[in-house]
């Protein structure tokens, strides 16, 4: 076992020895010394830890709470920006995250329609030569000719008399 991943693992050890991988843990412990140390230091902390106990709090507590919320409910209201400060520093979050995804969401769609060429900008098309773009250009509008030309074709009549048809 390696060194750092024992002294990751000591509270573990520490807090459940029946543990599967206590074994092979202890083994490294006994045969290496700063390990051995580390264990020691980390079971004489958890004893003292084991030994304090935490301060009785004063008999008028809640009556003295109570007065303070009291006070501060009957304050004057904050400024909007005061409110603005006081939420983002003492807040926990819970009333931005609907407004944080969807921020993140639209990143997401623009970003993505940006990828996707969903913008609007030009298709950027691989390095041709000038002669080729001629080419495909001429081509396009033989193309476009030869469509015109068929439409006039359709438009002429199929007499070709140039006579008006007698009454």
């Amino acid at each position: 076992m390696i060194c750092k991943d024992c002294q990751s693992a000591i509270v573990d050890l520490l807090l459940d020895p029946g543990a599967p991988a206590s074994r092979d843990m202890q083994a490294h412990i006994e045969s290496c010394p700063a390990c051995a140390q580390e264990f020691q230091s980390m079971q004489a902390t958890f004893a003292l830890l084991d030994t304090w106990h935490a301060p009785e709090p004063s008999p008028y507590f809640d009556q003295k709470l109570a007065v303070r919320l009291r006070e501060e409910q009957t304050l004057a209201p904050a400024g909007w920006f005061e409110r603005l400060r006081s939420r983002l520093l003492f807040n926990t979050g819970r009333q931005l995250r609907p407004a944080l995804a969807g921020g993140l969401a639209l990143v997401l769609l623009l970003g993505g329609g940006a990828v996707a060429n969903f913008t609007g900008f030009p298709h950027s098309t691989p390095e041709t030569s000038a002669t080729v773009q001629d080419l495909q250009i001429l081509d396009k509008n033989d193309q476009a000719l030869q469509t015109m030309d068929q439409l006039l074709q359709d438009d002429a009549p199929a007499d070709d008399s140039t006579a008006p048809p007698s009454s």
